[in-house]
């Protein structure tokens, strides 16, 4: 005999005692929790309403597996976990009672399944149904007595469910749900699952209640629990502020962004312009213009290394409170919680801006720092978002909403960055998010296919240039020297005669610094010149991270745009000076390196005219001294490896010895104006043949 709706509540478990004298919360009682859940956080997205109704009903049969007498027998510890878990066992039952779904959500059966998977698959892991293969549903299944076996009376139980949830959704629907917008939405749908399921899951949020209550009754009540525990959680939706971002007079790129006309729908803009140009401003300002557009609702900021993650942290952080009215702030990285400026706003410290908080929840798990209303984090937390990993369906739901900004793309150039780059900006394009790239040195083949993402081309070849796929291309920008001038670039044939400019420099008061392209060779030379009598700081990506952040808060102190302590100290150091810090050299020194990094590098090169012009430097103008053999006596492979022994092979010999046989022929490189050109001579499509041999 079937069990009424009240037998079912009682007769099946979702959540174990958490003491003794506890009580177990009900599976029913559970999946309408953490459908209250979805209705808070579905509810701002802009879906029709029988298709938000839809995948609310969904979620809220997320957990259909656990009304089956494995998972209970489990769950009271009197029995072993059964073959399949209790989400696999929920796609099953979907499944088998898709009769009684698709009474209530119509739609063909094919889109049925995309969705069933979605949801059952809220444990970070996808399901095999997504495959087309037959054999697929039978390896992810096997026999279909199995599951029976586990579900066990529960089947009948579960139907009972399915009825009784359809009456409280019932205009859910997706009727005229194509099938690859239901492939697209798949995806969404189990991140934003996933989300509610573990606040839903939050006994203090939602704490355990055996007495038995109407539905219509309880849902009521865990609705109220939910939009407290949505806002606990550091996810209800935040206003975008419409106040200035900064009070300074706008550097031209800025002023571009400001006035450049956006267009419908989702954008890419590309903003390339030179180091120290304000490009971060420029990107903060656009991006706070498509939030006020409504495309987006937060703002994530990916950068190239945990070093440029921290430092935009903390400059971010300074600004987010002014975009957004007291918006969630998260660092995402391996190693944001050994963050002083995370952990204050975490603590909410006297020390962090009071107009930006970071809740314990989403600082719990890593995975959940794409959820918050603004983050700061490595690439590589974006990056996930398209790679074959547990949980990045949650990662794709957090970023969907936000205006995603890249820093350093030049820096993404191994040919499976830039690949993974390409895929996540279709995803974030299909799930109708926006992207801002920022760039001194990408080659115009890369910011082709990146703009052809998003239905975009660029045919000018002009620098600085602001450019929007689909829309407006400002390329009128001034490109007046900047007032250090052109940097000279000489050749130094020998390590030795580094070390000899190095000796030279204190007694004029010079701050100097040595970028080397491997660790070994920069410990080498702060050997070489302590034996010499000189003492020099070092800084590599080898430190442990506590060693590290001491010498960064050093060097800084010492050599940053503020300091007034530089004057005849020495930095030797390695690629995390190219782009980490905020660092300005009067004297500088660097291996051979391929163009975007010789560029990147001298642009910590008299870096900060105006706080020290040209009358207050050491030396009378600035000069990029460059480590390298002669190119024009390369025979073979190994031109490199005598000067350099391991530290040739950091990067392709190909594009050192074109690097080399330009830049000593131009001997200068002119910012912005001629940028583009040496970016190209090395990075384009058309470069020269490598000599034979």
């Amino acid at each position: 005999m079937a069990l009424s709706i009240d037998e079912i509540i009682l007769s099946w478990p979702g959540k174990s005692a958490q003491a003794p004298y506890d009580v177990e919360h009900p599976a029913v009682f559970h999946m309408l929790d953490v459908a209250a859940v979805a209705e808070q956080l579905i509810g701002s997205f802009n879906h029709p309403d029988c298709l938000r109704e839809a995948m609310i009903f969904l979620i809220a049969l997320h957990d259909l597996g656990k009304i089956s007498e494995g998972f209970r027998r489990m769950l009271r510890g009197q029995a072993a976990a059964p073959k399949f878990r209790h989400w696999e066992v929920s796609e099953f039952m979907l499944l088998h009672h898709d009769k009684s779904v698709a009474r209530a959500l119509g739609g063909d059966p094919r889109k049925r399944e995309i969705l069933y998977a979605a949801v059952a698959g809220h444990h970070g892991r996808p399901s095999a149904l997504e495959l087309p293969s037959q054999t697929a549903r039978r390896i992810r299944f096997g026999p279909k007595d199995e599951a029976l076996k586990i579900a066990g009376s529960g089947i009948g139980s579960a139907n009972e469910v399915i009825d009784h949830f359809a009456a409280l959704w019932p205009t859910a629907s997706i009727e005229g749900l194509d099938l690859s917008r239901a492939q697209e939405l798949s995806w969404w749908l189990a991140g934003i699952c996933t989300t509610a399921d573990w606040i839903g899951s939050n006994t203090e949020w939602f704490p355990p209640q055996q007495t038995v209550v109407p539905l219509s009754l309880y849902l009521r009540e865990s609705r109220e629990k939910a939009a407290c525990a949505v806002v606990s959680a550091g996810l209800s939706v935040k206003q975008c502020r419409s106040g200035q971002l900064f009070n300074f007079a706008l550097r031209p790129m800025q002023a571009a962004c400001v006035e450049v006309e956006l267009p419908e729908g989702p954008i890419l803009a590309v903003i390339e312009d030179e180091t120290g140009a304000g490009k971060t401003e420029a990107a903060l300002l656009l991006a706070h213009r498509m939030l006020q557009a409504g495309k987006g609702r937060g703002v994530f900021f990916a950068l190239p290394t945990m070093a440029t993650a921290d430092s935009m942290f903390k400059r971010f952080s300074t600004v987010a409170g002014t975009m957004m009215d007291m918006p969630s702030l998260t660092l995402a990285h391996g190693r944001a919680g050994l963050s002083v400026d995370f952990k204050d706003v975490v603590a909410g410290s006297a020390d962090s801006p009071d107009d930006v908080t970071c809740t314990s929840w989403l600082v719990d798990s890593r995975r959940r720092a794409l959820l918050a209303d603004v983050g700061v984090g490595t690439i590589d937390q974006a990056l996930l978002t398209v790679l074959p990993v547990r949980f990045e369906t949650l990662r794709y739901f957090g970023l969907s909403s936000k205006i995603l900004i890249v820093d350093e793309v030049h820096e993404l150039g191994e040919p499976y960055i830039c690949a993974e780059l390409e895929a996540l900006l279709r995803m974030h394009r299909a799930a109708g998010g926006s992207v801002i790239l920022l760039t001194a040195t990408l080659p115009l083949n890369q910011r082709t296919k990146l703009l052809a993402v998003y239905g975009g081309q660029a045919n000018s070849r002009a620098y600085p240039a602001l450019t929007i796929a689909g829309g407006a291309a400002i390329t009128d920008l001034p490109q007046e020297t900047s007032a250090k001038g052109a940097v000279q670039v000489k050749r130094l044939a020998k390590t030795e005669m580094a070390l000899d400019l190095i000796a030279q420099q204190p007694a004029k008061g010079a701050a100097c610094v040595w970028i080397r392209n491997s660790v070994d060779n920069a410990i080498s030379a702060v050997r070489a010149l302590r034996e010499r009598g000189i003492e020099a700081d070092l800084l590599h990506a080898r430190f442990t991270l506590g060693d590290r952040k001491r010498i960064e808060a050093k060097v800084l102190a010492c050599f940053g745009g503020k300091s007034s302590d530089r004057a005849a100290r020495v930095l030797i150091g390695t690629q995390v000076l190219e782009t980490s810090l905020d660092l300005d050299f009067d004297v500088m020194i660097s291996d051979l390196a391929p163009m975007a990094a010789l560029i990147q590098r001298a642009g910590r090169l008299w870096r900060h005219m105006d706080r020290r012009p040209r009358a207050l430097r050491p030396v009378p103008r600035p000069i990029l001294h460059v480590v390298s053999p002669d190119p024009a006596k390369a025979i073979d492979e190994s031109w490199l490896q005598t000067m350099f022994e391991g530290g040739a092979f950091v990067y392709s010999l190909a594009d050192q010895w074109r690097t080399a046989h330009h830049i000593f022929e131009v001997r200068e490189i002119v910012a912005p104006s001629r940028l583009r050109g040496l970016v190209e001579l090395v990075h384009g499509e058309d470069v020269w043949d490598l000599p034979d041999g």
